[in-house]
């Protein structure tokens, strides 16, 4: 819908919604921008304080995608008008918990009544204008690397039909009210202070400044997929996904076998299926997996250092995992492979 849209032309806009990337940039000075996204949603478990938790480190979740650092944030908030107001306080009190630690100030926000409770932030934060990780800009030979794994979509699922076991549930608690903060400090201390990743026009020869990191996104509602088709189409080019290395959250795929599948998923496989080749036989349940609506989820990042970066996020308990390489462009997009 954007796209029919009337384009408008800001030179201060260094990343809009051309390339569909996790959040907008625009700049105020030669060394400082905004970084600016909103997300929000329905509760997908049952304890208020958690689902505040989550919403929170999904909101956050996009400026860390980009490169920066969360500044403040207003909440957004949906309530159904008989509904206790205590449920309310501890979503908010959730979601406060992790905005205190991303050091993210809560500035205000708005709220209405509404038959179904949702809740989420826009936030607001601040990068410099040559160290900006768009979804373009991946290299063929560059490394693929996920540092969460899949499985929140279904599991949630689960969670909702009251069919999840407990195992599942902490699992992918515990994966959702992570922040991508500490994977994202380690990727800028050990890309330095040259790595420079900015949109271009097709038309414009990329910078090539010495850098680790040739682009990134994290894994939200499109899935893995779909998230990975935005950056290679972004980026021109096409990939080549190793399905035995992708990480599987525990319940994942007993999730997908007993047919807990959200509607996300089967949006998400209808629309992308058409650009991915599976190349081996690949289990039915690793294949739905793969289009997985992840809330809070990982980051993706495109790297022709791959080992060292691997090294330095395991070193500082990140479970990355090395799950693809980026090809020259091909059809089809994206093959899947053992």
């Amino acid at each position: 819908m954007l796209g029919k849209l009337a384009r408008q032309h800001d030179p201060n806009v260094l990343v809009g919604f051309d390339h569909a990337d996790d959040a907008g940039v625009y700049q105020l000075t030669p060394g400082q921008a905004l970084v600016q996204t909103v997300d929000f949603f329905t509760p997908i478990v049952d304890d208020p304080y958690t689902f505040g938790q989550i919403a929170a480190t999904n909101s956050l979740s996009d400026v860390y995608a980009m490169g920066g650092k969360p500044l403040t944030a207003l909440a957004l908030v949906c309530f159904p008008d008989k509904t206790d107001l205590e449920i309310l306080e501890r979503i908010l009190a959730g979601g406060l918990s992790k905005m205190i630690e991303a050091n993210c100030t809560v500035i205000g926000g708005h709220s209405i009544r509404d038959e179904e409770t949702k809740f989420g932030y826009s936030v607001t934060g601040l990068i410099h204008p040559k160290k900006i990780y768009a979804n373009q800009g991946a290299k063929p030979g560059d490394s693929l690397i996920l540092t969460k794994a899949l499985g929140t979509g279904v599991i949630s699922t689960a969670i909702k039909k009251g069919k999840a076991r407990q195992e599942w549930i902490d699992a992918a608690v515990q994966s959702m009210t992570t922040l991508n903060k500490a994977a994202a400090e380690v990727i800028t201390a050990h890309v330095g202070t040259d790595a420079f990743v900015r949109p271009v026009e097709r038309s414009e020869t990329p910078p090539a400044p010495a850098q680790t990191v040739n682009s990134m996104t994290d894994i939200t509602g499109f899935g893995l997929i779909g998230h990975l088709r935005e950056m290679l189409l972004a980026s021109d080019v096409s990939a080549q996904i190793f399905a035995g290395k992708v990480p599987v959250l525990p319940g994942a795929l007993d999730c997908i076998r007993a047919g807990h599948i959200p509607g996300g998923l089967n949006n998400n496989r209808d629309f992308a299926e058409c650009i991915v080749a599976y190349d081996d036989p690949i289990p039915e349940d690793m294949k739905s997996l793969l289009y997985d609506p992840q809330t809070a989820g990982g980051l993706l990042i495109s790297t022709p250092a791959g080992a060292a970066l691997m090294q330095a996020l395991n070193s500082a308990g990140i479970p990355a995992a090395h799950i693809g390489e980026v090809l020259a462009r091909t059809r089809p997009l994206i093959s899947i492979t053992k």
